[in-house]
């Protein structure tokens, strides 16, 4: 079996991006990060996912780097997380800057200490237009920097960089997962707000694709 490293947020994209990878069949290795970020409620749900699955799973705390990102609402006390379209202007707040370079080179570092082929992570076309670092030109950047710098090549890969969330939920589906095991609101609050843009495109996605979703 060819080993991976996938980025496991616990959000829905990265949940459907690890079972594709376990189905076809890669030894998967999940990784998580702890950033700050205000819906770390997320890592829980990737904790029980890979529990359940007994998968190796990892979770780094690199809290200490939300210090340098202040102008995101995602890590940063003072601001609020907006609501709204992902096309919206305020949506930008939600950026933390630079952060997939930062976990993707970490994810590789990994990669090259467990001998693994890859790093799969779940970009995808409805990100393009507001996180720059989503987008397929620094997907390929990536996997050519991680090729040149180790000895080891390790393959960067986005599974879905070409299909949107509804997309994504429809192979999902095809997969039979189940979605009530993860965590896409961006406010931290107990219960999904239903208003932020990540809830807007989560509720399109099971809308679009005649479902209800199954958090409440």
């Amino acid at each position: 079996m060819k080993k991976i490293v996938v980025i496991y947020s616990g959000g829905m994209d990265s949940f459907t991006v690890l079972n594709k990878a376990i189905k076809e069949g890669f030894d998967v290795y999940a990784l998580s990060f702890d950033y700050g970020q205000k819906h770390n409620k997320e890592l829980i749900c990737a904790k029980e996912v890979c529990n359940e699955l007994s998968i190796p799973h990892k979770i780094l705390d690199i809290k200490t780097i939300s210090s340098l990102f202040t102008s995101s609402s995602l890590v940063s006390d003072d601001i609020d997380v907006p609501d709204g379209h992902y096309e919206a202007e305020n949506m930008k707040s939600t950026v933390v800057p630079n952060r997939n370079m930062i976990l993707i080179s970490l994810a590789i570092g990994y990669a090259v200490d467990i001998e693994a082929e890859g790093v799969w992570y779940g970009a995808h076309s409805g990100d393009h237009m507001i996180y720059p670092d989503c987008r397929p030109e620094f997907v390929k950047v990536m996997d050519q920097a991680s090729k040149v710098a180790n000895f080891e090549p390790v393959h960067v890969h986005a599974p879905y960089l070409e299909t949107d969330k509804i997309g994504i939920l429809k192979d999902g589906i095809q997969m039979d997962l189940d979605y009530s095991k993860t965590w896409t609101c961006y406010k931290g609050q107990e219960k999904a707000c239903g208003t932020c843009g990540s809830c807007g495109e989560r509720l399109e996605a099971f809308e679009k694709n005649n479902l209800k979703d199954p958090i409440t």
